[in-house]
């Protein structure tokens, strides 16, 4: 290290060591470069400590750098070891164990510390801090012993936390000071449509709720709220906002305000040391983001070795771009309007959870709130940054034009714009992607240089890009893929699973995405896995939506309807009586008779759905399930003086075969006596009609948002033909089509002549494949109704219990 200049850093996170990132390309030979992490690991992205949580990533995976990373580097790292002291006079660290590291320049990134709360018996067993990799494994140890659990805070990371409980299998409640949840990124109508979202995935919301106690004894049994109230919990995660470690710094003398106070060069009061990221103060503003800290980054890596182009850091404008529970959220600038003034401009869809909205001022973005669909997002950060002047029509801002022509043209902007701000990408570095990395898709800009691989706000501007510096965009693969997150086929995704024997939606990202995670395709790819593997798919509960995890139709309440199986709509005067005691017992609200020939009971509340379905006594009519649901009748020949079949034998021996198969959408069967057609079986997935000497089978019909007459697959003698060849039709549905694709859209993408070759003709000789595999799904069938007496979890059915404390 003779000559060279010893730079020393506090702090082995995410902004320390991007400056030494920046800084080493730059001028690799000049430093000599030493490190502190209090930690005793190398980098790791924070901001995946969630996944790790809910298991869906092993902790190797969240790793940006390995400590093998910084011996290659020549960066001497003392991992494990704190910063203690800061010698300003004589240039000295000293760190914890007798370390002490001589600096030419110091860099300070100490980031931040999580905020506890005054809360009485916040010492209790049980109460968890969430902030590094240790708390996060330090959880997920102490929630397996749990059935319930609360988060304190309702921001990203507390509802983050709730995820990673929730998928392991604890009944969670979010704790949450201020009326909605994430109030720093949304506004109050946002959040109530963020809260609906997440009470949809079985996440309970307790809003404007102060802590002031935590009950029990060594371990914790409950919070205490300051309205007098308490809730029930085994184990509390406190996720209640952050601070600027400004600690150390302020010990050593220099200039602390609410974090470290820094010029535009990132300098702190004293000449030689620096400081960046959580714990630095600029022009009074502190910066929580990933896009400000690679900013700061750049900037005093600039500054250090020479090669800066402009004057200084000018500061950053909030731009927010998330992922909650799968859920896409963009924020930037201000959620509510300042002055009088300001244009609002607002969309809402509340039954896809969209939400949008913009604050205009002068023409120009002052804030901007993306929930749910944040396909505008590129742009929409861009006007907001470069302040640009807004078109006319607001609407193209929000939704795109109607001819598709831009808003807002890529020569506008400058080389060092920021254009993926997950990853810190510039356009300078995206067009030369293009021009020199000959990338002529959106995913292969992607693969060189990271932008557009994580929230995907960028592509629309990725895809800019391309037409103005390679002349064209190539059509991607990914409108063919299952999801977009595997970029796979459905063949090539089968054959992949079926090659390295994956049977569970975790493997399935471990083994296909490089171990990144995306919660919104897990429904998806639970239902492919369940349909490969039958009875040996490896189920995990967070890959299933709320209502397959209790087994019951969710209500916009919070309660849920249960369904019993009553096949071919025939039941006996016992059952009548039996659910008419069950109803009366369990003070149900509401008694349904329901279009699919059966008795709804509604309004139950997620702990009682065990104990109504013990009392039923009987099985689960799927009703809430992406499955094969109830076969319609009507009856027939043995009473209709018209029946030319027996449609009420046959529908039983239908429903009784097939009921509760997965199926990539739900499907809806009927069986009918006679062409008169009186149970609508021409407009259901799968029909029989009984013709003269036989049946007719009718395939992907639809009668609900869009109405569609069957297709005629075939005509039959008997009944056993029938299964026989819905068998085929459902099977070849599991294997063909597209995730929550209605069976028409596949008849209509393959061609009733070609379902007919394949599946009665059988010119390829599939079918007694087909036969053999739905005959492994029915086999591999159970009642999930049986969870009543055996929960695949403590808290699969229990709720969040409020009690008044007696005075």
């Amino acid at each position: 290290m003779d000559g060279q200049h010893r730079l020393v850093v506090i702090g082995n996170g995410m902004a320390g060591t991007r400056v030494v990132q920046e800084i080493l390309p730059r001028n690799r030979d000049r430093f000599h470069v030493v490190m502190f992490g209090a930690e005793r690991y190398g980098n790791y992205d924070r901001t995946l400590l969630s996944d790790v949580l809910a298991g869906s990533k092993d902790v190797k995976q969240v790793f940006l750098n390995s400590l093998e990373w910084y011996r290659d580097h020549n960066i001497v790292l003392h991992a494990g070891v704190a910063a203690t002291a800061i010698d300003r006079d004589n240039k000295v660290v000293r760190g914890a164990g007798g370390v002490e590291v001589s600096y030419d320049t110091l860099i300070i990134a100490t980031g931040s510390r999580p905020f506890v709360p005054p809360v009485d018996g916040i010492e209790k067993t049980g109460m968890f801090a969430y902030r590094t990799l240790d708390d996060c494994q330090a959880i997920e140890a102490y929630a397996r012993g749990c059935r319930n659990a609360a988060v304190m805070g309702g921001g990203l990371l507390g509802l983050e936390a709730a995820r990673g409980l929730l998928s392991l299998g604890l009944q969670v409640t979010v704790v949450e000071m201020m009326p909605w949840l994430m109030a720093q990124q949304l506004d109050a109508e946002g959040g109530a449509l963020l809260r609906r979202t997440m009470e949809q995935m079985g996440v309970q919301t307790l809003l404007e709720k102060r802590v002031t106690r935590a009950l029990g004894g060594e371990r914790i049994t409950g919070l205490e709220f300051q309205d007098g109230t308490t809730l029930n919990v085994e184990m509390v995660v406190m996720s209640c906002g952050i601070r600027p470690d400004a600690e150390l710094a302020g010990r050593s003398g220099l200039a602390v305000d609410r974090g470290i106070v820094v010029n535009d060069r990132m300098q702190t009061s004293d000449p030689a040391i620096y400081a960046v990221g959580e714990c630095a103060q600029h022009r009074g503003k502190l910066y929580g983001l990933v896009a400000p800290l690679y900013d700061q980054a750049r900037v005093l890596a600039e500054h250090l070795t020479g090669t800066s182009s402009n004057g200084g850091y000018q500061g950053s404008k909030p731009v927010s771009k998330l992922k909650v529970m799968g859920v896409h959220l963009v924020s930037m600038g201000d959620t509510t309007p300042a002055d009088p003034l300001d244009e609002v401009v607002s969309y809402v869809e509340p039954s896809r959870g969209v939400y949008k909205k913009m604050i205009i001022r002068d023409n120009r973005l002052v804030g901007v709130t993306l929930l749910g669909e944040t396909d505008t997002a590129g742009v929409l950060t861009q006007m907001f940054l470069l302040d640009a002047v807004l078109p006319e029509r607001r609407a193209d801002l929000l939704f795109g034009t109607s001819t598709g022509a831009p808003i807002l043209s890529v020569f506008d902007l400058p080389d060092h714009a920021q254009i993926c701000h997950c990853h810190g990408v510039t356009k300078g570095q995206i067009r030369e992607a293009i021009e020199f990395g000959k990338c002529r898709t959106v995913s292969q800009i992607g693969l060189q240089t990271k932008a557009g691989t994580s929230c995907g706000g960028c592509k629309k501007l990725l895809e800019q890009f391309l037409e103005v510096y390679a002349g064209e965009v190539a059509e991607e693969p990914s409108e063919h893929w299952y999801v977009p997150s595997v970029p796979m086929t459905k063949p090539e995704l089968v054959a992949a699973i079926k090659a390295k024997g994956i049977k569970s939606v975790s493997a399935l990202f471990r083994e296909l995405n490089d171990g990144r995670d995306e919660p919104s395709h897990k429904t998806a790819l639970a239902s492919l896995l369940k349909t490969i593997w039958a009875g040996e798919y490896e189920d995990e509960r967070d890959a299933r939506f709320i209502n397959d995890r209790v087994h019951a139709n969710i209500q916009k309440d919070g309660t849920f309807s249960v369904v019993p199986r009553i096949c071919g709509g025939i039941t006996s005067a016992a059952e009548l009586r039996r659910i008419a005691d069950v109803a009366e017992k369990h003070q149900i609200p509401a008694i349904k008779l329901t279009s699919g020939q059966r008795i709804a009971l509604a309004g139950i509340r997620k702990e009682q759905l065990p104990y109504v379905w013990k009392d039923l006594g009987m099985p689960s009519g799927h009703a809430y399930a992406k499955a094969v649901r109830s076969c319609n009748t009507c009856v027939g020949s043995d009473f209709c003086r018209f029946g030319l079949g027996d449609s009420i034998a046959l529908g039983i021996k239908i429903e009784k075969r097939f009921h509760g198969i997965e199926t990539p959408h739900k499907m809806k069967l009927a069986a009918v006596g006679c062409p008169r057609n009186c149970a609508e079986a021409t407009i259901k997935d799968l029909g029989a009609v009984a013709i003269e000497g036989g049946w007719q089978i009718y395939v992907g019909g639809g009668g609900a948002t869009r109405v569609r007459a069957a297709d005629l697959l075939c005509t039959v003698r008997i009944h056993e033909e029938v299964l026989t060849y819905m068998g085929r039709f459902i099977q070849y549905y599991r294997e063909h089509g597209k995730y929550m694709e209605r069976s028409y859209r596949l008849v209509e993408r393959v061609g009733i002549e070609r379902l007919r070759e394949l599946l009665v003709e059988d010119v390829e000789g599939i079918g007694a494949r087909l036969d053999a595999e739905i005959e492994r799904a029915v086999a591999a069938r159970t009642d999930p109704w049986a969870e009543a007496e055996e929960p695949v979890h403590p808290a699969q059915f229990s709720g969040p219990v409020l009690i008044e404390l007696k005075r």
